[in-house]
């Protein structure tokens, strides 16, 4: 395959979702397959909104689920190389400017889809006389810079919706730069996919037509084309798009939750692909099965649920070395590895641990409901040495004496056995 680079982009105004996510492990995954290399880029061109705090913690919940990389860069440290593209493309008479307002625009959007036509830029920038535009100039308006498409066919072969043909004399004309001099994202990505040789451009179907209009940006710039593969989007139960309601589902609220990484990663690794969802303990071991070809078409169906089903068994598997640092965290710093691989196997979740912990070790004032019933029981238990036989000799015994049968009696028992059975493997 060459040599493999891809990258995750995701932009500083907010927290990383699990739509987010799902990007970032199919490009962590697909890399690693083929022995490549992954770039962090932070897409932080929006002053108003892009935060430091949001990129810190960006690369903590991407450091969380495993998915380190290789470089990274940050497209506010690269705007004059944005600009040096804009004057390229100036000079080869590809970008051109436009001086209507975001309020003539909405104007005239709104009479073409009224008049039963396509939302297009209708170039009457290129209409211009010199007169017209230093009239604008003397007006204060800044020109917003739009791209000039080529009418003709632009098409690629995606490496899971398969050949993708689009029309040039379909797509309006996007803007490159906005008034303020700031670049948009479509230059700014095909600069940056040029500058840093990134060989596979992996992103969801939203992006699409994005790539229509930003593969004549490649050429016309001189650069090198990526192959592109686009995923389809996560979709709720109903068959709904998730991409608006997908705030309330971050990796950060997640984690809050006591949910394991390695829970998230092995679901969406398998979403949207005919594979089982199942348990997974290792990136590598999800590595090894990943295969772009078997991603279809349809939006998969998010269930939350899914992901706690599998932290269980994750739980149930994970060596003591590996929560030590945590149970001390939950102030259960003296729990050893003996107490730990007694409890795992009864936990959802690590922090559960805790709970036994207390039960344990901790002072408790026992409430005692029926305090008879609990001494004529005792009195029953024969002496030590107990054996296997000893559990079920003296309920018998209990219940023979009592009169005492039935479903209550039947799930107290079995409460009491499963304790102890816990106990007896602790001491």
């Amino acid at each position: 395959m060459g040599d493999v680079k891809v990258r995750f982009a995701p932009s500083p105004t907010g927290r990383i979702h699990l739509g987010n996510a799902r990007g970032a492990l199919v490009n962590w995954l697909f890399a690693r397959r083929h022995g490549g290399e992954i770039l962090l880029r932070l897409d932080d061109t929006d002053r108003e909104r892009s935060t430091e705090a949001f990129a810190r913690g960006i690369q903590d919940d991407l450091r969380w689920l495993g998915l380190g990389w290789d470089a990274l860069a940050r497209q506010s440290d690269r705007l004059d190389r944005y600009a040096e593209a804009a004057e390229t493309l100036r000079a080869a008479g590809r970008l051109y400017p436009c001086w209507e307002t975001e309020e003539e625009l909405q104007l005239r959007r709104f009479q073409a889809v009224a008049a039963g036509g396509p939302s297009l830029y209708d170039r009457a920038a290129l209409r211009l006389t010199e007169a017209q535009r230093a009239a604008f100039v003397a007006e204060g308006r800044r020109p917003h810079w739009r791209f000039l498409i080529a009418a003709e066919e632009t098409g690629w072969t995606d490496l899971i919706r398969g050949a993708q043909r689009f029309d040039g004399a379909r797509l309006s004309d996007p803007v490159l730069v906005r008034a303020d001099g700031m670049p948009t994202y479509t230059l700014a990505s095909v600069v940056d996919d040029i500058d840093f040789a990134i060989s596979h451009v992996i992103r969801g179907e939203d992006h699409v037509a994005n790539t229509a209009v930003q593969l004549q940006i490649f050429l016309a710039l001189g650069g090198n084309l990526p192959e592109f593969a686009h995923f389809s989007l996560l979709a709720d139960a109903g068959g709904h798009n998730l991409s608006k309601r997908l705030g309330s589902l971050s990796i950060e609220s997640l984690r809050g939750e006591g949910l394991e990484p390695m829970a998230i990663n092995a679901l969406l690794a398998r979403l949207g692909t005919a594979d089982p969802i199942e348990p997974a303990w290792s990136l590598d071991a999800l590595v090894a099965g990943f295969d772009l070809g078997r991603f279809s078409r349809a939006s998969p169906k998010l269930d939350l649920e899914e992901i706690r089903r599998l932290n269980a068994p994750i739980v149930h598997a994970l060596p003591y070395a590996a929560v030590a640092p945590r149970l001390a965290a939950l102030g259960c710093g003296a729990m050893d590895a003996t107490f730990w691989e007694a409890v795992r196997a009864n936990l959802a979740r690590v922090d559960e641990a805790r709970d036994w912990w207390t039960i344990c070790r901790a002072p408790l004032a026992p409430v005692i409901e029926d305090a008879a019933f609990l001494l004529g029981a005792a009195a029953l238990l024969p002496p030590e040495p107990w054996t296997a036989e000893t559990w079920t000799g003296w309920t018998r015994a209990v219940a023979a004496a009592t009169g005492r049968k039935g479903r209550a009696f039947n799930q107290a028992t079995l409460a009491c056995k499963e304790i102890g059975g816990v106990f007896a493997s602790i001491w």
